[in-house]
């Protein structure tokens, strides 16, 4: 019997539409695709909306992904244009030494 893979669980942390925010977004939306495929769930929150969310994951800079699920949970702060950094980050692969 095949075991449940796990579901990874993100949450990028944004103000507002620009063009930072949406490049993080495009980038981890790819690197979701490339490497988790069908195993993951993006939840995008806008603090220009909803401000009181970012003390929850102690949020001082944005964009920033949170990944909570599988633990330990990570943080990544930036547009998520350095794809080694962010795979390495998120223990998708391990570091190269």
């Amino acid at each position: 019997m095949k075991t449940k893979e796990e579901i990874w669980e993100l949450r990028l942390y944004v103000a507002g539409n620009t063009v930072k925010s949406q490049t993080a977004l495009a980038n981890l939306k790819k690197y979701c695709e490339e490497h988790l495929k069908g195993k993951y769930i993006i939840e995008v929150i806008d603090l220009l909306v909803k401000p009181q969310l970012a003390e929850g994951d102690q949020i001082l800079a944005v964009p920033t992904l949170v990944k909570k699920v599988p633990e330990p949970i990570r943080k990544i702060i930036g547009d998520l244009s350095n794809e080694e950094k962010v795979l390495v980050g998120l223990n998708i692969r391990p570091a190269i030494i």
